[in-house]
């Protein structure tokens, strides 16, 4: 579900965050409070607007306790270009690889689309139109048509009228049956009577031609250098035998392509990613630096120095145009069990003013996990096997002990979080999931007597623990 990010208060952007994450109550206030900036930022004028920085935000919690979740949820929720990228996929400069940049470029592309998509939405109705009469041309050629201007620029034919006289009101014989046999078609089409007739439908060719890249230049670069090379090379019509319902979908898309100005979707599109646009960068804590450590090291510490400017505020050069990223939003998210964000260098630190501390999860969290969250593991599962017309229950015995099992792994080997529930989930109903097909119609309860039997040996075992969950 995605709200107009104008409405969203941050009580509200609490209470949507907490029907997919348990706990974290810190986390969400300060994400969102600072969506709620962005709104508020806006109806200043525009002398202070320039003024006021983001206030970028940093997570810091082990794996599987929600800070990607949080990420994934606030993309879905907001309407404001939202890119997730992981700091490890980029190298510092002269490095093969992704360089920082292209994370702006990948907002701008994701604002381009959210606006383009917006204003199909407002022209779909009139497109709707345009492609029904253009989809029954195609299934009545030259029937119900308008007598066609001649071409070129000469003079018109002199038209000789007809001896004898004729009313106004006596129109061609022709006109009227064809104009009928017209309607009669759109009503079959309406109806959907006429879904599988095949027509050809002329289709777009976006053929592109292969370049080879030469190490140590990036995708970006490339685009950003020949732009828009496949308008040249592709954008050719041919003619292609489809059915009705695939060439509606086609000339409905074309239509509303026509309708769109893209030289406004594009300056909309810059404006709202400088504006409102937000990245979450996963893995931070990958690329910090620890004391006394060279080698390697000296990549992570260039992935910083790179990343600053961007966090600062630099212009960057997009397909689309050059883009300002002095008022982006910048959430940064890391583990930082091997390093901690001192070891970053101290001028990204400084970009990064909020740090909020997830907690591990307990017990009782992984209850909740497993039962109140309207994607939860335990619905994800009833639903899996009732498509196989299996019916799956849980006694209250049985969750408390699917917790407590991954409470003590987590405690005993790597503590990765809510993610030990999928493992131990899989482990738990690997014979049903095998057999659903052999015991279809049946009913069948998971106790904690089942529970413990099924993973007993693994669970007391600690090194075969280490392997299975």
């Amino acid at each position: 579900m995605k709200i107009d990010l104008d409405s969203l208060t941050p009580k509200q952007i609490v209470e949507e965050l907490d029907k997919y994450i348990v706990g974290q109550n810190k986390a969400k206030k300060s994400v969102a409070i600072a969506l709620r900036n962005r709104t508020r930022r806006q109806r200043l004028s525009e002398e202070m607007r320039d003024e006021v920085a983001p206030k970028n935000i940093i997570m810091i919690g082990p794996t599987g306790v929600g800070k990607t979740e949080i990420a994934r949820r606030l993309s879905r929720l907001c309407g404001a270009p939202f890119v997730k990228v992981e700091a490890t996929k980029y190298t510092e400069v002269g490095y093969v690889g992704r360089d920082v940049e292209s994370m702006i470029r990948d907002l701008v592309s994701v604002s381009v689309s959210m606006v383009k998509t917006e204003l199909q939405e407002k022209v779909r109705e009139e497109a709707e139109k345009r492609s029904e009469e253009a989809l029954l041309d195609l299934l009545l050629p030259g029937i119900g048509k308008s007598p066609a201007a001649p071409r070129g620029g000469g003079a018109q034919p002199l038209r000789v009228e007809p001896a004898v006289p004729r009313t106004e009101a006596s129109p061609s014989p022709a006109q009227p049956a064809a104009s009928s046999t017209r309607e009669k078609f759109r009503e079959k089409l309406r109806a959907g009577e006429l879904e599988d007739k095949t027509v050809e439908v002329n289709v777009t060719s976006n053929q592109f031609p292969a370049i080879e890249i030469f190490s140590g230049t990036s995708l970006e670069e490339l685009d950003v250098n020949i732009g828009n090379l496949g308008n040249i090379f592709g954008g050719r019509k041919k003619r292609k035998k489809s059915t009705v319902a695939r060439a509606r979908d086609i000339l409905l898309a074309e239509e509303m392509d026509k309708l769109i100005d893209m030289e406004r979707v594009t300056e909309q599109a810059i404006k709202r990613a400088e504006q409102m646009g937000i990245v979450f960068i996963d893995e931070l804590d990958k690329i910090a630096s620890r004391q006394n450590v060279s080698g390697v090291d000296v990549s992570r510490e260039g992935v910083q120095r790179d990343i600053l400017p961007i966090v600062e505020g630099s212009k960057v050069h997009t397909r689309y145009g050059m883009i300002d990223t002095s008022h982006i939003l910048f959430i940064a998210a890391g583990a930082f069990h091997m390093s901690k964000p001192s070891d970053l260098i101290p001028e990204l630190q400084g970009r990064f003013p909020l740090r909020v501390e997830l907690q591990a999860l307990t017990s009782e969290d992984f209850i909740k996990i497993l039962t109140q969250p309207r994607n939860a593991l335990i619905k994800q599962y009833e639903e899996l096997l009732r498509t196989e017309s299996v019916e799956l229950q849980f006694d209250d015995q049985a969750i408390k002990r699917i917790a407590e099992i991954a409470s003590d792994v987590n405690s005993r080997t790597e503590n990765i979080g809510a993610r030990r529930l999928h493992t131990i989930m899989e482990a738990l109903l690997e014979e049903v999931n095998f057999t659903a097909t052999d015991i279809q119609g049946q009913t069948v309860t998971i106790t904690e007597n089942y529970v413990d039997e099924r993973l007993k040996d693994i669970v007391e075992d600690q090194d075969l623990s280490r392997f299975i969950l």
